[in-house]
This record gives structure tokens, sequence and C-alpha cells, in this order.
């Protein structure tokens, strides 16, 4: 029997078995990894799973065919783990705020996430990911340290409608090509960081100055470039920034640091001075922050840092182009219009 076969058979079985109605079949016509199959979990049990990780268990290892997991309003309280090798894999919520993954680890920047996706062709669909460890509005007065939401370190991944809300280290943008549409992203220090090579289109940008000390600024961004022939970069394409107390619009990780800003809605949340070099004072002339066509309350750049990026118009076009994290057409491929996303 072919792996092609024993996807399929596996599938069907726990469909029957388990006499879901809710389980269908999903043909993807014209996609290249073959065919998709949806599980249904439900935290009530009336799923073939009760738990996310559970269903993400089943699914064979070093799988390249498209499966489905459709998971139901409700609130998951478990870390979420996608390893290395399970790709593939298409995790599809009923709307990011009717179905949430929470918990609340903080023992290690490594050890925080609530969902950490490791593997390669990852689309993750109208589900939200909360680290509660810090959140503002709990009883729990906790000690503000990292405490990730979502850490993404797979290439080819995409994420739409999705939410990610934390305080500190919110979303970790590990590595690889990552594309973000129409998210929520919340948190008050460093709150999207690392090394990845992202678009953000259409996201809101919610910073959380009410959760951290009084008087203390937050920070957007700590993007991870290391050197400057690293492709990898944050840009954030239209959408908005806005919420309480203020914010930078970033300050550098490592020491190439490249984030812009393009013809997104800054409102008065965001600092005059736009940014800050951190462990950098005099190699600022390394780091890219830049903005373009952006505007708002906060989008006056007359007293921005004087070594803000003045990108040409062809260096824009090039960072905003969908080809800056896909070049093969890895996006245009993924079957997000046969599952209606």
């Amino acid at each position: 029997m072919s792996c092609v076969h024993c996807l399929i058979y596996i599938c069907f079985c726990i469909v029957i078995l388990m006499g879901n109605a809710n389980g269908k079949w999903y043909f993807i016509p014209g996609n290249k990894a073959g065919t998709a199959c949806q599980v249904v979990v439900d935290h009530s049990g009336h799923g073939n799973f009760s738990s996310i990780q559970s269903a993400i268990d089943f699914i064979p290892s070093n799988n390249k065919h498209w499966v489905c997991i459709f998971i139901k309003a409700g609130i998951y309280r478990e870390k979420v783990k996608i390893p290395y090798d399970k790709p593939f894999i298409i995790l599809k919520g009923e709307g990011k705020r009717r179905t949430q993954v929470i918990w609340d680890d903080h023992d290690s920047l490594a050890q925080s996430p609530t969902f950490a996706s490791l593997a390669d062709n990852i689309i993750v669909k109208s589900i939200s990911f909360v680290n509660s460890f810090n959140n503002p509005n709990s009883n729990k007065k906790n000690p503000r340290m990292p405490a990730v939401a979502a850490m993404v370190a797979g290439d080819k991944s995409s994420f739409y409608r999705c939410g990610f809300s934390g305080v500190q280290d919110t979303l970790w943008d590990d590595q690889g090509r990552h594309y973000f549409k129409r998210c929520t992203i919340e948190g008050a220090v460093d709150f999207i960081f690392g090394s990845g090579q992202s678009i953000y289109e259409s996201c809101v940008i919610h910073v959380l100055g009410n959760a951290i000390e009084r008087g203390l600024r937050g920070f957007i961004t700590a993007q991870g470039r290391t050197n400057p022939n690293d492709a990898n970069g944050f840009v954030f394409k239209e959408g908005v920034v806005y919420g309480t107390g203020s914010a930078l619009l970033g300050r550098p990780w490592r020491g190439y640091a490249r984030v812009l800003f393009y013809k997104v809605n800054l409102t008065s949340v965001v600092e005059p001075k736009g940014w800050e070099p951190w462990n950098l004072v005099g190699h600022e002339n390394q780091l890219t922050f830049a903005e373009y066509g952006c505007y708002g309350e906060g989008a006056e750049t007359s007293s921005r840092v004087s070594w803000e990026k003045k990108l040409s118009p062809a260096m824009v076009k090039q960072l905003t182009s969908t080809s800056f994290i896909d070049t093969e057409g890895w996006l245009l491929n993924q079957p997000i219009l046969t599952l209606n996303f």
C-alpha cells in the first residue's frame, strides 16, 4: 500500500469509527501536495479528538499531503507543538475570538510557547494563541518576564485572521519565511521578535501599555538579522498600530536588524523618536529601521532618530512585494481557497 493510500485509509477509519458527522473529505485540485483529510477537534468530546495536540500526534511523521484539522469553538487549555517532521498541516478554527489556545508557561524562552510550529508548510486560520502568565486583566500579578504565545520556526508558514496575545515576547517569529494576514498581535515589550523573513499584511498591532510598569515605554519589534547578507526582516504592510501607553516601533535584537512599516496607520501610541539602538549605540548605521507612506498621529517623522533609514522606492517595492518571502509560488499553491479561507 502506498503512503497516499495509507493516509486516506487511516483518515477514513477515524471518521467512520467515531461516527462524527463533521468529518469531511477535501480534495484539493491542482495542489501538488495531494489530498487533504479533515479531522475534527472538539474539546467537549464530540469530535475525532478532544485536544489539538492529540490530533497532531495522530498525523504520520514525514507526511507529504495536506491534512486539515478543524478545531471547533472553545478554550483549549493546552500547549500545542507541530514537530519538525509533520509538515502540510492546516489548523482551522471558528474565529480568533471563538477558538482559543491558552497556557501560561514562562520557565524559559524556549520552554514557554503556548504554540510552537517547527515544521515547513503550515497554515493556521481563525485561532488565537495566548500566553496568560502576565495577563494584565488577571488577578495574578506575576513578575513580567518572557512568556511566548507562539513560536514559528518552520519555512513557508502562513497565518490568516489569527490572534497572538501576551505581554513580553508574544510572537517569536524565529526563522523561515512567513505570511501573516489580518492577524491581531498584542503585547508590550519586544512582542514581535526573532529572525523570521515575514510580511504582516493588514494586521492589527495592539500595544498593552497598561501591562508594564508605570513610566516605562514599550517596544513593538526586536528583529534578529545577524549580518547584511541575511534575507530576513519584518515588513508591516498596511494595518494599524494602536493601544495604551507609549511604544517605540522597535529596537535591534541582533546587529543588522531590519524592519519596515509601510502605509501603516500609526496612532498616538507611537513615540515620536520611533526607534532605539539598544545595545548597538555607535553602530546604528548597520540597522535598517524604516517607514514609508505611513499616516496617523504617530506617523510624524520630524522627531524620529537621525539614523532611521530612508529607503529608495525600488527597495520599498522589493521588500513589500510578495516575492520578498515567496519566489517559487508557495503562497499561491496553498489550498486556502478550496478550504474556504
